[in-house]
């Protein structure tokens, strides 16, 4: 598999990290705690490479190959994090080749997701950031020890360029090549400690807009190998029937029209549906089509209608004698909301949306004993390791994991459903590979969606129309209740990507958020920006239908509640300057709204116009400002920004996924609308980090502001028109047009 190979945890502090090649351990230290290397030193790995820790191996040509611990969806990130290792060690980029990390989260886990294999919450950069910068230190300490025993001079003589030592009093160079070709590794190993970082004045590639994404050349000629694209020796195929209401098992089979279908192999039940196994992807379709399933009708999920359903969580979000689980308490919001002069309260409503991936779920299984071999684009290669051996019982680490390209994420390939599939069929054709494809239809209507979600949020005005009290409602079903159980309960029921978001930067004297759970049955899950994205629809919103009742500009006022937040103030001012907000427009209006969330600082100014008649609304024009903190790849910040965009845009606009008496109503694309290309708008990116902030993530970023701005710049058109539930379908819009 070399063309997945080059296109290619343990538990960590932040402060203190340790990098482990098999049985070489190189120690790594940050802020000076320091920690030994562990087992033997070896000079280079079995295939007579030069290999100072896990993280590099040089060739005797000079060829650099870097490890990518995260899983490339079209983010960047294979390109990103090798970076920022090959700018510590001072590599050659032209000759650095990327190589997919193995599964094996005792490696190459992610500090910021405790330790494993899991790629998402625009975790990555931030997570990664300290280790990966130590381990190219570390590196570059380490071929300048091995060039000293070479040259036989002190290593405080010598010094790195790209791809090269140098002995600064006699000129004389050693490639990278030349020492991995007959150096030792020193014994001690040196250690690196943050001082050895360089400064940003010092740094080669970090911030350069020259440094094209990695990934892009095999893309563009069709080399790029994803989960879809994978062929293995005497390959099958599979798929699954899955129930029309979750939750439901098959009590009756009749397949006798299905096994007729030349090239079927296996029919099979499954606790939660009838896996197909066929020599062709077409064979499995057509049998999948024939099955005749009696499916029982004891799921709760029957009960579950998404229109009834958002009604109900409303009346609870608002419902203020009703308790939650506190998420947030900072001074008695309550009770200054209870003496304030002025209350301003106002519900914000989501609904489900589906990921609608360009690549449909799907994953390769091959079961040989108690040992499995996947490869698939999954987010999680530690989740999809346990998932693997919990069906066939074996454990974690005889489960190997190929991670390919993955076709568009978004939360939907940190799931393990699709995994299980494909282990599950394979294991009962033992020996040999079987590959899971699921139709779109299967995508759409089996995903895990966003979660429907209820705001009601409150304010207190004092006379002179300051911020008094804040007070923030969330209504959803909980995420962290189905994967990750036992934190749910340790948090004491409080889900916090659910209520991520809510939690805000702007001075308010007394703030609280409340979560309530609502428990309905139907699976829920992580949706690009999950909780921030509906969140700061209502923050946003609300702060807009403040500024409307004290009489003020609602840049205004966000620059009055982020008067010591420089970085906050820096983005707001940026993007309202970008959009010339006070130039009036004829038949267009525009909003502002404002996100910090993943550690980034995100101002949007978006341009509407609205169809009176029909309720269409039309987005000319978005101006975004974001501070990444450090930027370290400019253009591909300004790429993923306008991708978080294009689907908020999408999601505030068009995307709704309805369920009526458990079923989900949509199918694929002609009935699940997502955003067209002619309606995408024009998006003008400034990146403008400011010196000295920590590394944010940028991943989701750029969906937060995107929505709530094109409600505050209706309301503008319209003369007060608030849009308060997402999607803004014109028919909603026709609505509170008339109310």
């Amino acid at each position: 598999m070399d063309e997945i190979r080059h296109l290619h945890v343990r538990p960590m502090s932040r402060r203190s990290f340790l990098v482990t090649a098999g049985n070489l351990g190189i120690g790594v230290a940050f802020g000076g705690l320091l920690r030994p290397a562990l087992g033997a030193v070896m000079a280079r790995a079995a295939t007579g490479d030069f290999r100072p820790n896990a993280w590099v191996t040089i060739a005797a040509d000079g060829i650099v190959s870097i490890m990518s611990p995260a899983s490339e969806m079209g983010q960047g990130i294979m390109t990103t994090l090798p970076l920022l290792i090959a700018e510590e060690m001072d590599a050659d980029w032209d000759r650095v080749r990327i190589v997919q990390a193995p599964s094996d989260a005792e490696t190459y886990g992610n500090p910021g997701f405790y330790g494993v294999q899991l790629t998402g919450g625009s975790e990555s950069t931030r997570g990664y950031y300290d280790l990966l910068r130590l381990a190219g230190a570390q590196t570059r300490k380490i071929i300048l020890a091995s060039a000293a025993g070479l040259l036989r001079v002190p290593a405080s003589e010598l010094i790195t360029g790209p791809g090269q030592v140098v002995h600064r009093p006699s000129g004389r160079t050693l490639g990278y090549g030349e020492i991995a070709a007959t150096a030792t590794l020193p014994d001690p190993l040196p250690q690196a400690t943050a001082a050895d970082l360089k400064p940003a004045g010092q740094w080669r590639y970090i911030g350069r807009r020259d440094i094209l994404r990695i990934d892009v050349p095999s893309k563009v000629d069709g080399r790029a190998i994803y989960g879809m694209d994978i062929q293995r020796p005497e390959m099958l195929y599979g798929a699954v029937l899955r129930p029309p209401v979750q939750g439901e098992r098959p009590e009756a089979i009749d397949d006798a029209e299905a096994r007729a279908v030349p090239g079927i192999i296996r029919i099979l039940p499954l606790s939660y549906g009838v896996g197909i196994i066929g020599e062709t992807v077409e064979a499995t379709k057509r049998a999948k089509d024939l099955l005749k399933v009696t499916w029982s009708t004891s799921s709760r999920v029957r009960r579950y209608t998404s229109d009834r359903l958002i009604e109900d969580y409303r009346m609870t979000a608002g419902d203020i004698g009703r308790d939650g689980v506190t998420a947030y308490s900072e001074g008695d919001a309550a009770s200054a909301i209870a003496g304030a002069a002025t209350v301003i309260e106002a519900d914000y409503m989501s609904d489900h949306v589906a990921h609608a991936t360009m690549e449909p779920m799907n994953a390769t299984a091959l079961v040989t004993g108690d040992r499995v071999e996947i490869w698939a684009p999954t987010q999680g290669p530690t989740g999809t390791q346990h998932f693997a051996a919990g069906v066939i019982g074996t454990t974690p680490d005889k489960v190997t994991v190929h991670t390919t390209l993955l076709g568009g994420g978004f939360g939907r390939k940190a799931e393990a459903d699709f995994i299980v599939d494909a282990v599950s069929l394979a294991r009962d054709v033992e020996g040999r590979p079987v590959k899971v494809i699921w139709s779109r239809e299967d995508d759409i209507r089996h995903d895990k969606y966003r979660p429907l979600a209820a705001q009601h949020l409150q304010a207190g005005l004092d006379r002179d129309g300051n911020i008094v009290g804040w007070r923030h409602r969330i209504a959803a079903d909980s995420i962290f209740a189905r994967t990750m159980p036992e934190l749910f309960e340790r948090q004491g029921g409080h889900d916090d990507v659910v209520t991520e978001g809510a939690h805000v930067n702007y001075a308010l004297p007394t703030h609280r958020i409340d979560y309530l759970r609502q428990d309905n049955g139907l699976d829920v899950g992580f949706w690009f920006a999950v909780g921030v994205g509906y969140t700061r629809f209502g923050v946003e919103c609300f702060i807009d239908e403040i500024a409307a009742a004290r009489g003020i500009d609602p840049v205004d006022l966000r620059l009055e509640l982020l008067r010591d937040q420089p970085r906050a103030r820096h983005v707001v001012e940026t993007a309202a300057r970008m959009s010339g907000w006070t130039r009036p427009r004829a038949g267009r209006a525009l909003g502002i709204a404002y996100s910090d969330a993943f550690g980034s600082h995100c101002a949007q100014v978006a341009e509407v116009s609205l169809d009176r008649a029909s309720g269409a609304i039309r987005v000319h024009k978005v101006w975004c400002a974001v501070d990444p903190g450090v930027a370290i790849q400019p253009r591909h910040i300004e790429a993923m920004i306008m991708v978080g965009i294009t689907n908020g845009t999408s999601q505030a606009l068009f995307e709704q996924i309805n369920v009526v008496d458990g079923e989900v109503q949509e199918t694929n694309f002609d009935t699940y609308r997502v955003i067209r290309m002619s309606e995408a708008p024009d998006i003008e990116v400034a990146v403008v980090p400011m010196a000295g902030s920590p590394v944010g993530g940028m991943g989701q970023a750029g969906l937060p502001p995107v929505g709530p701005a094109i409600a505050n710049a209706v309301a503008r058109l319209t003369g007060g028109v608030r849009l308060r539930h997402y999607p803004f379908l014109p028919e909603r819009v026709l609505k509170a047009l008339s109310a």
